[in-house]
């Protein structure tokens, strides 16, 4: 049974896609905002706080901003498809067939993260043709650890929504908080110590804000200034490190938590 799960897990991640790819809107829908931002509002606010000379700098890191917000949009959308799979769809048949429930999960998850892996990259590719300038040399790992763990991450707290929300209108709902709400505390359009003291012990703790750190601390030539903001230190590496363990125990934590209730409300 064990080797018949592992195997059906890249056969249910192409299920998955299949799905996905037969309705173009769920890859669009999520990529539209992020582009229109990186395309539009980025280089207008980088012309309205910045001079010349600064607004490429300002362009980069607000186009980076936007990778935070395409990655839980998209994640949440990858969850409605398992809502809308349970009601019409074959997830039923397949909660009976002879593999485990959590491969179901892991196969959905790993169509998951190939679909905003694409997504990301075209993101990033549109960021660079308007104007921004990303740095890319070994701390692009930086960039490639957050971005992986927060999208488990993303898609763990959609999956866990997904089973305990069974209607797509409640889905759909839940969406604004969970997917767009923390893009405002967590230090994308602005550092976080600009923030009411009284937040900003939330955003430091926000796996969103540590990706977005980390997202600019690997493709910019900034030397940690929104790692600093976190966590006050001065070694730039030890903070990034620091940061990625944080959005990587969300990422298991929310992950176990996603398995445990789709193989229980399985059986049940």
């Amino acid at each position: 049974m064990r080797g018949r799960a592992v195997s059906a897990i890249p056969t249910l991640a192409f299920r998955r896609l299949a799905l996905t790819i037969r309705t173009p809107r769920s890859v669009a829908v999520p990529l539209v905002g992020p582009v229109m931002f990186a395309l539009v509002l980025a280089p207008a606010l980088a012309n309205t706080v910045a001079d010349h000379a600064q607004r490429t700098t300002y362009m980069t890191y607000y186009a980076l901003a936007t990778a935070g917000l395409l990655v839980p949009l998209n994640c949440m959308f990858s969850g409605l498809g398992v809502v809308l799979d349970r009601q019409q769809g074959a997830l039923r048949e397949l909660l009976v067939a002879p593999i485990r429930r959590s491969s179901i999960v892991l196969g959905n998850l790993l169509a998951a993260l190939t679909i905003t892996g694409v997504q990301l990259a075209v993101l990033i590719l549109v960021a660079a043709a308007r104007g921004a300038d990303f740095q890319v040399a070994m701390r692009i790992l930086w960039f490639f650890g957050a971005a992986l763990a927060f999208c488990v991450v993303m898609y763990a707290v959609a999956e866990i929504l997904a089973t305990r929300l069974t209607s797509p209108e409640e889905y759909t709902a839940a969406l604004p908080p969970i997917a767009i709400v923390p893009f405002f505390f967590a230090g994308s359009l602005y550092p976080i110590s600009a923030l009411p003291h009284w937040i900003e012990p939330v955003a430091r703790v926000l796996p969103l804000t540590h990706a977005i750190a980390l997202f600019r601390y690997g493709l910019t030539s900034d030397h940690g200034q929104a790692l600093h903001n976190i966590w006050g230190a001065h070694d730039p590496s030890a903070m990034a490190a620091l940061s990625l363990l944080v959005v990587v125990a969300f990422a298991a934590v929310a992950l176990a938590g996603a398995v445990r209730l789709f193989t229980r409300a399985g059986t049940s």
